[in-house]
């Protein structure tokens, strides 16, 4: 899952990112309001963590355009403005949570966990699951029955969009601003080869679900045939 920190304290960001990072997320940082509203705007992220006093552009400012675009990505405000009223404004202009600093590690993990499991499908036990699959979001397991394979990184990426997204087509070019991030110079066969890998990984498993391709277009998930 990716996620996108929009803050202007760069210590700070760089502390949430090391943290996410950690816990298996990948992370794009933007350090205020113009340029964190054109990331968020592409749709590419699993949630964004949005400062409230940005350079720019106010973090009020940012959800409310991003919801007028109908984007629908979860945003955790994220700010040392508790005021009931600017919490309010917050949840208003269409945040799902408000989060105030300080904060505990463990409390903003949860709160992660919690508006990203409503968008994606995450079940409570913190796993993805389609067909006879389910993905551990903790620990990188890909299990079918007893079996499971221990995937690397952009294996594990890559099948949770896949998986969050179940049968509905991906499109390479999402993959690679998903996994791989802006600044890098991947290609569409970058995306290949890690989806080959987990091609052999769900015969492995012995899967019934398979990934199928929609030449020029992406990826999707389907059902009832050994991968």
């Amino acid at each position: 899952m990716r996620i996108l920190i929009v803050e202007d304290e760069r210590r700070l960001a760089q502390t949430l990112a090391d943290l996410l990072e950690a816990n298996h997320y990948a992370v794009d940082l933007s350090y205020d309001g113009e340029s964190g509203l054109d990331n968020a705007l592409t749709g590419i992220y699993d949630a964004v963590i949005l400062d409230v006093m940005l350079p720019g552009m106010d973090g009020f400012a940012v959800v409310r355009k991003l919801r007028g675009e109908s984007i629908k990505t979860p945003v955790l405000m994220l700010t040392a403005r508790a005021d009931t009223e600017d919490k309010v404004n917050g949840l208003d202009a269409g945040a799902d949570y408000y989060l105030t600093k300080p904060f505990h590690t463990q409390e903003l993990m949860a709160c992660i966990r919690a508006i990203t499991r409503r968008q994606t499908g995450v079940g409570d036990n913190n796993t993805l699951c389609f067909g006879d699959l389910r993905l551990e979001l903790g620990s990188c397991l890909l299990l079918c029955g007893v079996k499971s394979v221990r995937l690397s990184r952009k294996e594990f990426e890559i099948m949770a969009k896949l998986m969050s997204n179940g049968a509905q087509v991906v499109t390479k070019e999402t993959l690679l601003l998903s996994v791989w991030g802006y600044e890098s110079s991947a290609e569409d066969n970058n995306v290949e080869v890690y989806i080959s890998f987990l091609r052999k990984k769900l015969h492995h498993l012995k899967s019934t679900v398979s990934i199928r391709t929609l030449r020029m277009i992406g990826y999707h998930l389907e059902e009832g045939a050994k991968a």
